[in-house]
């Protein structure tokens, strides 16, 4: 138990725990003074985007070293992940309001957008963990690349056309359409492009200094190798 506590994975996932709870409570103070329901969607956005740190957290915690198990898992992750950076985009309702400053909104959107890119971050770090048992270091990141820049595609069905991650099994030959569509016809959806390729670029900016910033911490808390 003593270990499990002391576990840096512990004290990330209950700092997480926290944001989240104060999220929801910004939400529910505006919801109080406000009595309008403008960003309670948020609630909604932020569990979606916990759901990939589930579900690469029940790989890490079960030890599951099953291929199969890991790609569906993997499968099912990569549909999620989008939730995580999506909230991003949630600043678009940001907006002066008569009942509520909109410094406060700003603050309410940022606080949900950044804990969820948190938990995203951090699940994909996870399943960078995972893979790395089984390729290169460079084609390890190779595949991470590309899972961010997919992410921002997925942001973009999300934000512009409206698709969801269940939309898989719900509609999936309308999202194949929309989809195929824009890579038989590039040139006619130049804003699905911008979107992808911009948000991917600063994605991987984003997670690859979260990564270096904790990859360096680690290492400088080991113990030094004296020499005698």
């Amino acid at each position: 138990m003593r270990k499990l506590v002391a576990s840096s994975r512990f004290k990330i996932n209950m700092l997480l725990i926290l944001m989240t709870v104060f999220c929801f409570s910004l939400s529910a103070f505006r919801y109080y003074i406000s009595d309008t329901k403008v960003f309670l969607f948020l609630n909604w956005n932020l569990f979606l985007a916990w759901i990939p740190l589930l579900l690469s957290s029940f790989i890490l915690a079960f030890n599951i070293k099953s291929k199969i198990s890991i790609i569906f898992i993997i499968i099912v992750w990569i549909l999620f992940f989008p939730n995580s950076p999506y909230i991003l985009t949630d600043l678009f309702h940001l907006r002066a309001r008569n009942e509520i400053p909109i410094w406060y909104d700003l603050i309410v959107i940022l606080s949900y957008a950044w804990t969820g890119l948190i938990c995203g971050f951090i699940s994909l770090n996870d399943i960078e963990k995972c893979l790395s048992e089984y390729g290169k270091r460079n084609i390890i990141n190779a595949v991470i690349i590309f899972f961010l820049f997919m992410s921002s595609f997925g942001v973009y069905l999300g934000r512009f056309l409206r698709w969801n991650s269940w939309d898989v099994l719900n509609n999936p030959f309308g999202l194949f359409s929309d989809i195929v569509v824009r890579f038989i016809y590039p040139m006619e959806y130049t804003k699905t492009w911008g979107v992808t390729v911009l948000m991917g670029i600063m994605l991987n900016f984003m997670y690859f200094t979260f990564k270096w910033v904790e990859t360096n911490n680690e290492r400088e808390l080991q113990p030094e190798n004296k020499l005698l």
